[in-house]
């Protein structure tokens, strides 16, 4: 497998996801160049400001068109992979916003391809897998480590055949599918019998690979036991690509030429009516109700036309989203900003279609088939259905059309559509490759049923079998085969390598199958008298446009001796045989010089003629060595100019790496300086804060730092002695900490000094004697802002101590005083004597 990663990306931006995915894979991841082929095991990245698309493999940038809405990068990568891979495509959506990919997935289901999503419980943004999961389209869901292993189970069960021819079914195969139809037509009611086979395959195919069944026989009981899953394979069935306004060549041609012709021959105030069946969602039958809208808007009548859209599908649940008229918002990459603002609404993850087309639209449950049609129409709309239908179906659906319609009326089909042999019916309009044809006035043959479309189906009576219509076409077609199962010579057409993909005519004459291991080869099955010859011949073919001749090869066939001539050619012409090799066979006349000659020595003549023969396939030999030795020489000089542009590549890449060295080493050198300035930073700030320890140690002052909340923050050792405090407290308020100081207003002293910005300062005892000044101050750093407090504690003890015997000094001196007062007073007065 090869890996696309499509991103939304700024288209102004460097994208940076080669880089991150290389981080996480082994596979070589690139981004991706215009014109670079896809290889296995290699990752490839979607570029910013480019839209990517893929051709033959091959990877294609474009520039993005002018926004005329958004712009959707995986709806146009995916939708061109379904183009290009078919079957063999598969689409992944991861978590993202929107819902981008999800018109890109339709497309990839409705080519077989693989629908894989990450379940959008497990996505950060879960829009773009929500709106591929709501369209119906999920094969697979689940968490993204859980997707790889599922994709790989699936493809590894995957049957594999021939592209563009239908799988040859063995009878037992053919059997199962006949019981499926009939499951499904007990459970829907609805008869695929008329489906074409090799898409009833393809989508049994894919149920199959899904559930891991590899035998139909096995799918059949499997339905039986589950009924769930017949309705599933009824909508695997019935998935279809729409879209509006598809094809706007197409649309605009009926807008402007057909629908104005159209009105200038009706009378105004006749109701305009168009029928769109297999409407799927919607989209379609809304598209043709905007451009009637418009179309009868521009003739301006004097009294507006009536207009009736009847839009019908088989299946009932497109019909009931189709009815609520809700789109997601990518219709804006196909629907112009005009008509997105005049006909939609927009909403909550899309846009909801206005009432004035809402109302011109009638939704209806029918099977085109079996149900009867609408009538006296003006417009039928039928594009990309009868692709779906086998030949015998079309054929009674065009008269259907035909009968519905009015005269001049206009029957609308897909590109890839046509009315078949009923040119009588109708007429092309208009030039182009548009598909729109006018109705002509004819008279039905009276042996043509028109209702129903197909007969109902009944108890098939297989014991009386009924003749078919012996019709002109169906005898020509018996004739031809008569003629070149008769008179046509043998043929095969082959593959490059020699394997047969188609038998024309009776060729066992000449090819039979070889003994062992089945072998559909040429060289294997073809005569061993003839299969050196083939082998070269095969090779010459491959190297040139001319046929290879082998003519007069003597072969010993059924027992006797033949001469045969062998015409061998490659085709080139483009269509579905371009690349294959058409192999003819016809039986050559011996020569008539042997005729009427009488041999003498029959041994030696006999001898001569196989040294003859061995010396012409020597010299046939030495011919194909010498061309094998210049298609190999011309093949080791294209190699050889294929290394020396990937030498050329290499260098390239080299003067980048070195460049890429160059600058990592100028980076690497100015990390080195910002290294050292920092060490330098680191070095000061470490000698800081030493300082500062040292000088707080210095001081004996108890520091305590506390946070605008009076967490504490960082303190002192001298602080551990006045407060319990242990490293773990940082952080921790202040008010759960216990202290020996007997003053509790602490904390309260702090708010203050943060609500005034006014320092404190007092004295405080504690509870072992000793006396501390406490002063609070608020904490500003170097922007002058206020981020909480410092709080010192002062030891007075000393102070104090002395303060306290000092007083008691005086209060004992002051006693003294008082008592000698005392004693001065109670003496008796001195006389003289």
């Amino acid at each position: 497998m090869a890996f696309v990663v499509v991103q939304h990306l700024d288209p102004t931006g460097k994208g940076m996801m080669v880089e991150l995915l290389q981080r996480s894979t082994g596979m070589p991841v690139s981004e991706a160049r215009d014109g670079m082929r896809v290889r296995p095991d290699e990752v490839f990245v979607i570029p910013p400001n480019a839209d990517l698309s893929i051709l033959h493999g091959v990877l294609n940038l474009l520039a993005p068109a002018p926004e005329k809405g958004l712009r959707l990068p995986v709806d146009f990568f995916l939708t061109s992979l379904a183009q290009d891979g078919g079957a063999r495509a598969i689409g992944v959506i991861l978590s993202g916003m929107g819902s981008d990919g999800t018109a890109g997935m339709r497309a990839i289901k409705a080519r077989g391809g693989l629908v894989v999503v990450q379940d959008p419980d497990t996505a950060e943004f879960d829009s773009m897998p929500r709106s591929v999961v709501a369209a119906g389209l999920v094969d697979l869901s689940a968490p993204v480590d859980e997707l790889p292993e599922k994709i790989i189970a699936r493809l590894r069960q995957v049957p594999r055949f021939p592209p563009a021819a239908e799988p040859v079914c063995e009878e037992e195969a053919q059997h199962g599918m006949d019981k499926i139809v009939v499951l499904l037509r007990a459970h829907t009611g609805h008869d695929f019998s008329y489906y074409k086979r090799i898409t009833l395959h393809r989508r049994v195919e894919r149920r199959m690979g899904l559930h891991q069944i590899g035998s139909m026989t096995g799918y059949v009981r499997y339905l039986r036991e589950n009924p769930q899953e017949l309705g599933l394979l009824f909508k695997e069935l019935l998935i279809g690509v729409t879209s509006f306004f598809r094809d706007p060549e197409a649309w605009n041609q009926l807008q402007k030429e057909i629908m104005p012709a159209l009105l200038k021959a009706r009378p105004p105030g006749e109701p305009l009516r168009a029928w769109v069946p297999g409407c799927s969602t919607g989209e379609e039958a809304y598209t043709l109700a905007i451009i009637l809208k418009e179309a009868v808007e521009e003739v301006r009548p004097r009294r507006p036309w009536q207009i009736q859209v009847f839009a019908t599908d088989i299946d009932h649940d497109a019909i009931e989203k189709a009815r609520t008229g809700l789109f997601p918002s990518t219709i804006a990459a196909n629907v112009s900003p005009e008509r997105l603002g005049r006909f939609f609404k927009e909403v909550e993850h899309g846009y909801r279609v206005g009432k004035e087309i809402r109302e011109l639209v009638i939704f209806a449950p029918q099977n085109l088939i079996m149900d009867p049609p609408f009538t006296r129409l003006d417009i039928l709309s039928c594009r990309n259905l009868l692709i779906y239908l086998t030949p015998e179906v079309q054929k009674k659906l065009i008269p259907l059309f035909h009968y519905s319609l009015r005269p001049d009326g206009i029957l609308f089909q897909g590109s890839a559509e046509t009315i078949g042999d009923e040119a009588d019916l109708f007429t092309p309009t208009g030039e182009g490759k548009n598909r729109l044809f006018q109705r002509k006035e004819c008279h039905m043959p009276p042996d043509h049923n028109i209702f129903p479309a197909a007969p109902v189906p009944g108890p098939v009576r297989r014991s009386e079998p009924r003749p078919p219509l012996r019709t002109a076409a169906s005898l020509q077609t018996t004739a031809d085969q008569l003629v070149l199962q008769r008179y046509a010579p043998a043929a095969v057409i082959t593959n490059e390598n020699g394997d047969i993909i188609y038998v024309s005519g009776r060729t066992g004459k000449y090819l039979e199958p070889a003994a062992g291991k089945a072998n559909w080869n040429v060289v294997a099955m073809i005569h061993a008298t003839l299969r050196y010859d083939m082998a070269a011949a095969l090779q010459q073919a491959l190297r040139q446009t001319e046929p290879v001749l082998l003519e007069g090869l003597s072969a010993g066939l059924r027992g006797g001796s033949q001469r045969v001539d062998i015409s061998i050619q490659h085709l080139n012409e483009a269509g579905p045989l371009m690349g294959l090799i058409i192999i003819v066979f016809r039986d050559a006349p011996a020569p008539s010089g042997l005729s009427g000659r009488t041999v003498k020595r029959p041994a030696v003549a006999s001898r001569l003629a196989e040294m003859e023969q061995a010396l012409i396939k020597a010299h046939a030999e030495a011919r194909s060595i010498h061309e094998e030795m210049q298609t190999s020489q011309e093949e080791l000089r294209s190699t050889n100019e294929e290394l020396q542009s990937t030498n050329e590549e290499l260098q390239s890449s080299n003067e980048e790496l070195m460049t890429s060295k160059e600058e990592m080493q100028s980076m690497n050198e100015e990390l080195h300086a910002v290294n050292a300035e920092l060490r330098a930073a680191v070095d000061t700030l470490s000698r800081t804060s030493s300082d500062m320890k040292n000088l707080l140690d210095s001081t004996d002052i108890a520091t305590l730092f506390l946070d605008r909340d009076l967490n504490v923050q960082r303190f002192t050792p001298q602080a551990t002695r006045i407060i319990k405090l242990i490293p773990g407290d940082a952080g921790r308020p202040i008010t759960d900490l216990v202290s020996h100081l007997r003053d509790n207003s602490l904390a309260d002293d702090a708010r203050e000094v943060l609500r005034t910005l006014v320092p404190a300062e007092k004295p405080v005892a504690t509870d072992d004697g000793r006396w501390f000044t406490v002063r609070i101050m608020p904490y500003r750093t170097f922007e002058d802002r206020i981020d909480g407090v410092v709080i010192t504690f002062a030891n007075i003890t000393v102070a104090k101590t002395l303060e306290a015997r000092l007083r008691e000094i005086q209060t004992s001196l002051e006693q003294d005083v008082r008592d000698q007062s005392d004693e001065l007073h109670r003496r008796p007065p001195l006389t003289d004597s």
